[in-house]
């Protein structure tokens, strides 16, 4: 995989991240995801590779751009995967809220699992904890050996978690042992990154979250040590017809990392489109200019990379 390719792919973010980052507050949800498929999908072309998205903003016939299946890139040189969220948290720059990113990642082609769109079960964890625990465990287990794994007491411990009412058995179970509850309302990408980076303090990050942002996570947490189980969780038989469509035999199989994003090399890149736990939000300066703050990852290697740029924003983004 091309080295230089880690700059081209946070160019794809940085500019996603400018163009939704206008509507922060306006309280429009879908002129903001708009504006990051957009800006994202119009960088992408000048890039030198020849990509086919399988994570994106739908199937053909529900999204005009970055569908699933779509080419992106120049159409010369290497061909990779995939996967993108130009916008992850819609809802959450809509209110104005915290932890939104825009979010590609890439791989050689075959390597990304082409995930249905529905919900999975989700253990994340960083470096220390990896290789430790299992999705099938029960909660309260996964905590306590954490906890051990950690040679913390229970009480010291942050679990992350979607605040979502399917959740409300799980929350009671972390309250019950005494952790630390990390409530999300949104972007469970960046809440399962959030265990790799320790200044967040997050331990672990369950729950169910959509399948795509799932191989989203897990790409990032391959590219920093860290580990992503997931199980998909087909709701009636057609969605379990539409895992077997798309070559996912047993459905209720716990998906390894492996399973979801291969052994290939991998790059991550994410920019805060709203300030989160990990990234800072885009910040408008004086004079059309405006500064974001992305991270690049490479599997490969484990190199992080933060960047913090400058761009003149008038060059190529027009009015909100």
């Amino acid at each position: 995989m091309q080295r230089d390719l880690s700059l081209e792919i946070v160019r794809v973010t940085e500019y996603a991240a400018l163009a939704s980052a206008r509507w922060t507050g306006k309280g429009n949800k879908h002129s903001a995801d708009e504006a990051a498929t957009s800006a994202m999908r119009s960088i992408f072309s000048s890039i030198p590779f020849r990509g086919t998205v399988v994570i994106g903003e739908g199937e053909m016939d529900e999204a005009p751009m970055l569908y699933i299946g779509e080419p992106v890139g120049s159409g010369v040189g290497p061909e990779y995967d995939v996967a993108v969220d130009p916008l992850e948290g819609t809802d959450i720059v809509a209110s104005g809220r915290n932890n939104a990113l825009s979010v590609v990642a890439i791989a050689e082609k075959g390597n990304l699992l082409h995930a249905p769109d529905m919900y999975m079960e989700k253990l994340a964890v960083g470096p220390r904890l990896a290789g430790h625990l299992r999705l099938e465990d029960p909660l309260d287990v996964t905590v306590r050996k954490a906890a051990e794994l950690l040679q913390k007491d229970v009480t010291e411990l942050t679990v992350s978690i979607l605040d979502r009412k399917r959740h409300a058995d799980k929350i009671l179970v972390l309250r019950t042992l005494g952790v630390k509850i990390h409530l999300l309302s949104d972007g469970d990408v960046a809440g399962a990154m959030a265990t790799a980076f320790p200044e967040t303090g997050i331990d672990l990050h369950v729950g169910s979250g959509g399948a795509p942002e799932g191989v989203l996570a897990a790409a990032a947490l391959r590219c920093m040590g860290g580990e992503f189980q997931g199980r998909l969780l087909p709701e009636d038989d057609a969605e379990i017809a539409r895992c077997l469509a798309m070559g996912i035999t047993d459905p209720s199989k716990v998906l390894s990392m492996r399973d979801l994003v291969g052994e290939s090399d991998i790059y991550f890149a994410a920019t805060g489109v709203t300030t989160g736990d990990f990234l800072s939000g885009v910040k408008y300066q004086f004079g059309g200019r405006a500064e974001t703050h992305s991270v690049v990852m490479r599997a490969e290697t484990q190199t992080v990379r933060f960047i913090h740029c400058v761009h003149q924003t008038q060059v190529y983004l027009g009015s909100a």
